[in-house]
């Protein structure tokens, strides 16, 4: 009996069919463990879920993994929903993830730690890179939604401690897909100008899902870059963010914020009145301690027997002035000897009798000088005056002017013979003031010893 067989592929594809036609196979929910992670440099996530007696191979391509809010990792339990098939090259069956969430643990918290980690270990955390904020401000900037109580709550906080201060509101998305990248423009805007001495970048209270813009990267970084000091104001005490981590300061409420950006114009008031006190009393103090001691000079021997004590320094006066005089007497008559001895040997050494001298050697280098070239130039004169004669007896257009020419082949060479031309050649015949374009139609060579030559 003849067996009909089927191949590999045509068995594999009944099965992936099989199994996507099944509506218990498609779109269901599973939870497991996570293993074997390993992520494409495409995107797309390989690996296995697992439980205590099972295995199936998973993928996640990235068109589904770029929306996942946290990084899977091997032992991490999760709730996952997805499509089974069957993939033809291996004839396995695996499961296709749409959609992933941590199982037990929010994926927005998880995403919160895993940054949290992240920038923990690049230091934006450490107290070391924070700023100080200024203790008197003159001009604070607020990065916050121009609408909402945060605001408010900030403005009238600052103006009750700290009138004098000049606020600007930089308006920005607190919430939404849009809010990052706005709040991170604001601060960089802030930065720029160069304006502001403290900045309060936050909102008011609200759900993770609200507050998260305030956990994004992107804003952290803007944080963390700001050379402007930023207290973070984000949600009520109990809500914390990766701004609040990377800030300079951090507020609990925007409220709180206020009142640590700008001191209280009354503690300030009380510290003035404080330290005016205290200045009285150490005025009063140093003044009953010079009463005491000027009390004390008066009752001294210098006060009760002052004429004794004028004569006995008079005493001293004298002596010293005499000694002093003596003194002045002596160094000046050194001195005075001294210059008289260097006086005698300058009139001795004077360079006037040298310069006399000079003078009149200088004159006679001149004379010599000016004789010397006079009779150069003349014999010169007389050399180049008999060149130039020479030169008028050879020059050919004189001998030109009295009526010769001078002929010339094509090629401009002079014709000093009939052998250098030949009948019917055009020559040129150059006269004193022009040139004739001539042909030659005939020739005749002088013979020598009288003989008549050839005509031609």
């Amino acid at each position: 009996m003849e067996q009909n067989y089927l191949t590999v592929t045509a068995l594999t594809r009944y099965m992936k069919r099989k199994f996507e036609l099944d509506k218990n196979l498609n779109d269901v929910w599973i939870k497991g463990e996570i293993s074997n992670f390993n992520q494409h440099s495409r995107g797309h996530m390989y690996f296995t879920i697992k439980d205590d007696y099972s295995r199936i191979q998973a993928v996640m391509f990235a068109g589904n993994n770029r929306f996942l809010k946290f990084k899977p990792e091997n032992g991490m339990r999760a709730l996952i929903r997805g499509d089974i098939s069957v993939y033809e090259p291996q004839g396995q069956y695996q499961l296709y993830i749409k959609q992933m969430e941590p199982d037990g643990v929010g994926s927005l918290f998880l995403a919160y730690e895993q940054l949290k980690e992240q920038l923990s270990k690049e230091g934006l955390f450490d107290s070391s890179r924070k700023k100080t904020i200024p203790r008197f401000p003159n001009h604070i900037g607020v990065v916050t939604s121009p609408t909402g109580a945060a605001v408010r709550d900030i403005l009238i906080t600052i103006k009750r401690r700290y009138p004098l201060l000049k606020v600007t509101i930089l308006p920005v998305l607190v919430q939404g897909s849009n809010a990052p990248s706005s709040i991170v423009k604001a601060i960089q805007f802030a930065n720029q100008l160069n304006l502001f001495d403290v900045l309060i970048v936050g909102r008011g209270g609200g759900s993770i899902e609200e507050l998260w813009s305030f956990n994004e990267e992107i804003v952290a970084r803007a944080i963390a870059t700001s050379t402007i000091p930023i207290i973070s104001a984000v949600g009520h005490e109990t809500d914390f963010t990766i701004s609040d981590l990377v800030a300079d300061v951090r507020a609990a409420t925007p409220t709180g914020a206020a009142e640590l950006a700008v001191p209280s114009s009354e503690e300030l008031m009380n510290h003035v009145g404080a330290l005016y006190k205290s200045l009285n009393r150490a005025l009063s103090e140093k003044m009953k301690q010079s009463s005491e001691r000027l009390t004390k000079l008066n009752k001294s021997y210098a006060f009760r027997y002052p004429e004794q004590l004028i004569v006995q320094k008079e005493q001293q006066l004298d002596r010293n002035l005499d000694r002093l005089t003596r003194s002045l007497r002596t160094i000046s008559m050194s001195k005075h000897e001294r210059v008289n001895h260097l006086s005698k040997r300058l009139m001795q050494k004077h360079p006037s009798k040298l310069l006399n001298q000079y003078k009149v050697d200088l004159a006679n280098l001149v004379n010599k000088n000016q004789q010397m070239f006079n009779m150069i130039y003349h014999k010169q004169e007389t050399t180049f005056e008999r060149l130039v004669d020479k030169l008028t007896l050879l020059n050919p257009l004189n001998t030109m002017k009295r009526g010769y020419s001078i002929s010339f082949t094509k090629d401009g060479k002079v014709i000093q013979s009939t052998k250098r031309v030949q009948l019917g050649e055009q020559i040129t015949v150059k006269l004193v003031d022009g040139s004739l374009d001539c042909q030659v139609l005939g020739m005749e060579e002088e013979k020598k010893n009288g003989e008549n030559g050839s005509n031609v």
